[in-house]
């Protein structure tokens, strides 16, 4: 689970770095097409955090004290993060679609300090469920 989470925010930030390159003004098919996995992407990374990290606290499933305490402390947080990147995908995800091109560098700049910060966040999660939180779980963001 983990693993595949960790996967998924690799590719996800790897097409990040791609679409922060691209010249908003552009237009041109490879841009939108490089935009639009972009935002697959995002998309499959928010629910696979959701559904295999997220969705044990908010269910109660989770018994071990220090990792629901954790997620009380930054779930709030990571709820933000997840709705700057929806906005972002509604906003950008129509391919063909470049009337908010202009938006596009200062959207990528906010997506990208709330990906840094979700990133962290899940980090800390992801320690502690493997029960050790001193360790870095990634070295991605």
């Amino acid at each position: 689970m983990i693993e595949r989470l960790l996967a998924e925010r690799r590719e996800m930030l790897v097409l990040f770095c791609r679409v922060a390159g691209l010249d908003p003004f552009g237009g041109d098919a490879v841009g939108d097409d490089v935009l639009q996995a972009f935002c697959q992407i995002l998309v499959d990374y928010m629910a696979a955090a959701h559904f295999s990290l997220y969705q044990r606290l908010v269910d109660g499933r989770e018994r071990r004290r220090a990792v629901v305490a954790l997620g009380g402390e930054i779930y709030g947080r990571i709820e933000t993060c997840t709705e700057i990147a929806i906005r972002f995908n509604d906003k950008h995800a129509r391919p063909g679609d470049r009337g908010d091109a202009a938006d596009l560098p200062l959207d990528l700049s906010v997506l990208g300090e709330a990906l840094a910060t979700r990133i962290e966040l899940e980090d800390r999660l992801i320690a502690a469920l493997v029960g050790d939180s001193g360790r870095v779980v990634s070295q991605d963001a």
